[in-house]
């Protein structure tokens, strides 16, 4: 991974730092252990992840996703401490979400996290699933003072960094970009495995036809449940052809389920992209980063990369592996506050289901 720049206030040490990570905002349970090294650059040692799967058609409830959440929990940690052949006792710190996030997958985290401070004697340290998001972002790609498109299931956010705090510059108005996405993927009955918002990416690989939908941008904000809404009515109309069987001489006006999957992502990416490149402009950033779980959409980077590429600027992204929810994108977060000398103590260690991101007291950079 790139070194930490001049930026950073961290300092310098003689040993290495380790802190596990434990992620559960949603529907995915993850842990992972990273290691700051003494050189300033950091190592993943391990990234691992379980996802809560519902049938077509259904979302996820967050009783259900809570119990999940602590069947595994035991089994995906100890497959972290396995692979990164670090012991607990090795461990600086243990920090866990602290928001935001659905509310009891977050507590069941939260519980797993405390035990663990109180077996091992550790520290606790609650992270900002946004800023891990961000954090592990940088620290991948090396992106230096990047304008952050945060998009995933629950959040839609243009941020950008100013004197020791991410500002949010603009987001959504209503529902979150992956939501809508995914609440499609449920109208037309695509499978949740490995998650909606990936089968609509694929079908749009085969939609052929850019069927009109609203385009609701205000200011640096966007509204997403008009768009949602409209495609939703139009798996009504009668030009509709839900199997998407090929078209003939006759309906040449019929569309597909992929076309209505295709229109969508154009749509909304094109909203995304306008207010991003507005926040480029009034910061004077060449730089772009994505995360989030919907940041790993193949489709999204690729009209990114065209608008920043006419700004004389440059796209910044991750896969699956570091985009979607995971626990070490909390390790490193939690890590760089850690180090800062902040730690949560056992009776603080709850839960902030809107826990927003300029709220956090970014003191690892300068």
């Amino acid at each position: 991974m790139p070194k930490r720049t001049h930026e950073s206030p961290l300092k310098s040490t003689d040993r290495p730092y380790l802190a596990l990570g434990l992620e559960g905002s949603a529907n995915k349970l993850g842990a992972g252990i990273i290691r700051h090294e003494v050189d300033g650059s950091s190592t993943v040692l391990s990234n691992v992840r379980h996802t809560y799967i519902t049938p077509p058609g259904e979302g996820f409830l967050p009783r259900d996703t809570a119990v999940h959440h602590r069947q595994w929990a035991l089994k995906v940690i100890e497959d972290a401490v396995t692979i990164s052949s670090v012991s607990m006792h090795d461990l600086d710190c243990i920090c866990y979400t602290k928001g935001p996030g659905m509310g009891a997958p977050l507590q069941s985290v939260a519980l797993v996290a405390r035990t663990l401070s109180l077996l091992f004697n550790k520290p606790l340290v609650g992270v900002n699933h946004c800023v891990g998001h961000i954090e592990m972002g940088r620290e991948i790609t090396g992106a230096q003072n990047p304008v952050v498109l945060y998009v995933s299931g629950g959040n839609t956010q243009i941020i950008a960094y100013s004197r020791q705090c991410y500002r949010i510059f603009g987001e959504t108005l209503d529902i979150a970009v992956g939501n809508c996405l995914d609440r499609f993927a449920r109208v037309i009955n695509l499978s949740n495995d490995p998650s909606p918002g990936f089968n609509i990416e694929q079908a749009a690989k085969k939609g052929k036809r850019l069927v009109p939908l609203p385009y609701s941008t205000k200011g640096m904000d966007v509204s997403l449940s008009g768009i949602l809404t409209a495609t939703e009515a139009l798996t009504y109309d009668k030009r509709y052809r839900p199997n998407d069987s090929p078209r003939n001489g006759d309906d040449e006006d019929c569309f597909t389920s992929a076309d209505l999957c295709f229109s969508l992502q154009e749509t909304v990416f094109a909203m995304l992209v306008e207010i991003t490149e507005r926040a480029m402009a009034h910061i004077g950033s060449k730089e772009v980063l994505l995360v989030g779980g919907v940041g790993s959409n193949v489709r999204l980077q690729e009209m990114m990369g065209t608008m920043a590429e006419e700004r004389g600027g440059k796209v910044f992204a991750t896969d699956e592996r570091f985009c979607i929810d995971n626990g070490i994108m909390i390790a490193q977060a939690g890590l760089l506050s850690y180090r800062m000398g902040f730690q949560t103590p056992i009776k603080m260690s709850t839960c902030t289901q809107r826990y927003r991101t300029d709220e956090v007291h970014v003191a690892w950079r300068a």
